[in-house]
């Protein structure tokens, strides 16, 4: 058997509802396959040791950092990512509020923040403004600030839970 076998295995997951089979190096990285091999590259890959939060996306409906998941611990598992949750609408309401409050600038964090929200959400009820800070406190922007994606995320909690969105609403 050759060393390029020998280092491979096979995985079998759902990405974003498909079925996808692939034969992955040992050593890849989830967000590296879901880049490389997939063209998803919502996710980004930046510090590579789970600090950022860049790479956040969904597996078995828990956010992870895609950094620090191996390609075939992902063996038989349901990954999301950002594109996939933008595909099915999911976070459509996220978006938009972290548009409508300037949350976002350069980008960059911004699908790793609306995964890591989105799974807040999921939660439901309507969490403190102090909740949303830890829950997000994993994802790091270098460019906007935190204020105006707490704002967001407040907005889209007190709306889904049927409440409207004004400014300041969300709790302390």
């Amino acid at each position: 058997m050759t060393e390029i076998i020998r280092d491979r295995i096979d995985v079998a997951l759902v990405v974003n509802g498909e079925p996808v089979e692939a034969r992955v190096p040992v050593g890849q990285h989830l967000i590296d396959f879901l880049r490389l091999e997939l063209g998803l590259t919502g996710a980004h890959a930046s510090c590579e040791h789970g600090v950022c939060g860049a790479c956040t996306i969904r597996l078995n409906g828990e956010a992870v950092r895609g950094c620090l998941t191996l390609a075939a611990q992902a063996d038989g598992a349901e990954v999301w990512t950002v594109e996939g949750l933008t595909d099915t609408g999911a976070i459509a309401d996220l978006q938009a509020e972290f548009v409508a409050r300037n949350a976002l600038q350069c980008g960059f964090c911004t699908p790793g923040m609306l995964v890591a929200a989105d799974e807040l959400l999921a939660r439901g009820g309507v969490p403190s403004r102090g909740e949303i800070r830890e829950h997000l406190s994993g994802n790091y922007c270098r460019c906007t600030g935190y204020e105006a994606i707490v704002d967001a995320v407040a907005a889209v909690a007190a709306a889904r839970a049927g409440r409207g969105a004004r400014d300041g609403e969300g709790g302390a």
